[in-house]
């Protein structure tokens, strides 16, 4: 399934999401498989979420049913049950392989308010035009050092067709960490010393298969359509 996150649904967490999805597959009345056990749950496997404050077109979860349904209706259903700006706009039968082997990259778009695109087209170059750019987060075991520069696939910088902004379209490889909009930002602080007025508005445009001679996202529920003729 692929799901969106808009307006200020952007700011729910992983575990808010989690348990609002929950909540609609019972209302949607689909047949659920469930664990074994003492503490039965419902069989969900979630994949890549974007971080919490970042929109996304492109969020993916698998479900195991009890019985065959019908894609079509589970859509419908789940969208309507869960809240406006937590929106599934695709379902499809899975068949064999994790569907977690096929994000490989992601898409992202920042939306600059107040910053020239010439001062962010500048910034990406220099970026780009690097062997390594190291970024420091701080993560649950505490903070850790990695390569942003190795995971940008591509990082192009355009003003937006109305000029209310300018834009920065990144595709970055999925890796271990994974690189995350924020680190693009504080790397792009360390080379060419980028400051937004404002934080940018983030968001997931797509992630997928990555088509490394086109810089491209790929859908992965691709092979899925064209076995089950959805």
């Amino acid at each position: 399934m692929r799901y969106a996150k808009r307006g200020r649904l952007r700011f729910s967490s992983t575990r808010d999401f989690q348990r609002a999805l929950e909540r609609a597959l019972r209302r949607a009345a689909v047949p659920m498989a469930f664990s074994a056990g003492f503490h039965p749950h419902p069989k969900i496997s979630y994949a890549n979420a974007a971080p919490t404050g970042t929109a996304s077109e492109a969020e993916y979860f698998e479900i195991s049913v009890t019985e065959r349904v019908d894609p079509q209706r589970v859509c419908a259903a789940l969208d309507e049950a869960l809240p406006a700006g937590l929106d599934v706009l695709e379902v499809v039968e899975a068949w064999p392989g994790a569907l977690a082997d096929r994000l490989q990259a992601s898409d992202w778009m920042m939306e600059f308010r107040g910053m020239p695109a010439g001062t962010l087209s500048q910034a990406a170059e220099r970026l780009l035009a690097a062997d390594r750019v190291e970024v420091t987060r701080v993560m649950k075991n505490g903070p850790r050092t990695f390569d942003v520069r190795s995971a940008v696939v591509s990082l192009v910088a355009s003003p937006a067709v109305d000029g209310t902004c300018a834009i920065l379209r990144v595709v970055v490889r999925h890796t271990t960490p994974a690189v995350r909009p924020d680190d693009v930002l504080a790397a792009l602080q360390s080379v060419a010393a980028l400051t937004p007025p404002t934080p940018p508005l983030v968001t997931r445009l797509a992630q997928g298969p990555l088509r490394t001679a086109t810089a491209t996202v790929a859908d992965p529920l691709a092979a899925d359509q064209d076995i089950t003729g959805i």
